[in-house]
């Protein structure tokens, strides 16, 4: 039986290595952390997963929390009003919300992670602890038919040339603050269903309100996403949980008022229910060369890292992961040379490109005729429920987003209809 290595354990480099498991692969997992330093560490993302991303998981019949984690039935959009902030309330220009066809979920991937990596043992895989260099893969290379690495930070992710034609920020677009509470109250609108609230502050970044469920039970995430030199774009350095969420929540005041109102009673979840950062949303070469020669296959952020505003990080993992693993079992005993590699990143860039342009476009201020799109979702609840399903399938915005005269034909079909 072919064996094969993978260097990473989160959504992906997990999802590939168990559903190779499960077709007799003899895999190799290689992580720098146990799931144990998992579960007790610090939150990694914000994870809300839509329903086709969900049913690879089924698929593999990976849905272990799928019983048990808040199932999201809508997406809503929230937009302030211009210089609602400064000074005075803010008030809510647009609001609305899309019911999704299939619910979403989001699973702490501390409680993920951990639960496959240890089914991923208990099943009879390899599972190496240690955090791989690059000479680690050249030496272990030469003992395996395919090395995928799908470990998205440090020195491996070097390996992959950034494509400058398909990556158009140089810089980080967005600063990220994540905290994760107990006691959030419901939004009064649609207390009877979870929705993703996503709020837009024209000029000064997005606040993104989702349930959840984390170590300790059912939560709810805080996650502000901040134009860079901005008045959100301050948690860089803060070191201490409590004085990260204290910010969180004076920013929610100031500019989100609406969601403040729910969060007064809110508590973190955990000593490590905080995060912060930021990186440039950038697509990479997806085949690596190692020193000695042998050839590497980049995986889901490794090859194509898009800034969270769409909410797809988690998706694309999955999506990745089946892709990859379709053309895995369909190769056979062929060889994995570097045409399959990048026939086999093609077959995902299918949809992952789609992923990109999408977000991309919402990291720059939105033209007009997207402005009115959005408002119209307000009046029209076709429009909203369209606009929600297509962050489970972005290519659908091709039809009516990103072209005034496509977005102006679909508003007026659904108003004649």
């Amino acid at each position: 039986m072919r064996k094969i290595l993978v260097v990473g354990a989160g959504q992906s480099g997990l999802q590939l290595a168990l559903g190779l498991q499960s077709h007799g692969y003899e895999v190799t997992l290689m992580s720098n952390r146990t799931a144990d330093e998992i579960r007790s560490g610090r939150v990694m993302s914000t994870q809300c997963m839509f329903d086709t991303a969900l049913q690879h998981e089924r698929d593999l019949q990976l849905n272990f929390w799928e019983s048990q984690a808040p199932k999201i039935e809508g997406l809503g959009v929230s937009v302030a009003a211009p210089g609602s902030h400064d000074p005075g309330p803010t008030q809510r220009a647009i609001d609305w919300v899309g019911r999704l066809d299939g619910y979403a979920q989001s699973v702490d991937q501390r409680v993920k992670m951990a639960g496959w990596m240890e089914t991923f043992a208990q099943r009879g895989g390899q599972l190496v602890i240690h955090g791989a260099a690059v000479g680690d893969l050249d030496y272990f290379s030469r003992a395996y038919d395919l090395v995928l690495v799908a470990a998205g930070k440090g020195e491996l992710v070097s390996m992959f040339r950034r494509d400058p034609e398909r990556s158009p920020y140089a810089e980080p677009q967005r600063a990220l603050a994540v905290a994760y509470v107990h006691g959030l109250g419901p939004r009064p609108e649609h207390p009877e269903f979870d929705a993703v609230r996503c709020n837009l502050v024209p000029g000064v970044g997005e606040l993104f309100v989702m349930p959840t469920l984390t170590t300790s039970g059912r939560a709810d995430i805080l996650f502000w996403e901040g134009i860079p030199g901005g008045p959100l774009d301050v948690f860089n350095g803060v070191k201490d949980p409590a004085e990260h969420l204290s910010l969180t929540l004076e920013l929610m005041e100031k500019f989100t008022p609406w969601e403040y109102a729910r969060a007064t009673g809110v508590e973190l979840t955990d000593a490590g229910a905080t995060l912060s950062g930021r990186y440039a949303p950038t697509v990479r070469n997806p085949i690596g060369r190692l020193p000695g020669g042998g050839l590497v296959l980049g995986v889901a952020d490794v090859v194509v890292a898009n800034d969270p505003i769409t909410g797809q990080g988690s998706n694309s993992a999955s999506k990745c992961a089946a892709a990859y693993l379709g053309s895995i079992l369909e190769r056979g005993e062929e060889p994995f040379d570097e045409e399959w590699m990048q026939a086999t990143f093609d077959r995902y860039w299918a949809t992952a490109q789609h992923v990109t342009k999408w977000t991309n476009a919402m990291l720059a201020p939105p033209p007009e005729h997207v402005l009115n799109l959005i408002g119209a979702a307000g009046q029209l609840q076709p429009v909203a429920n369209r606009f929600a399903n297509a962050f489970d399938d972005p290519s659908d915005f091709e039809d009516f987003f990103y072209d005034p005269e496509k977005t102006s034909a679909y508003l007026a079909s659904v108003t004649g209809a």
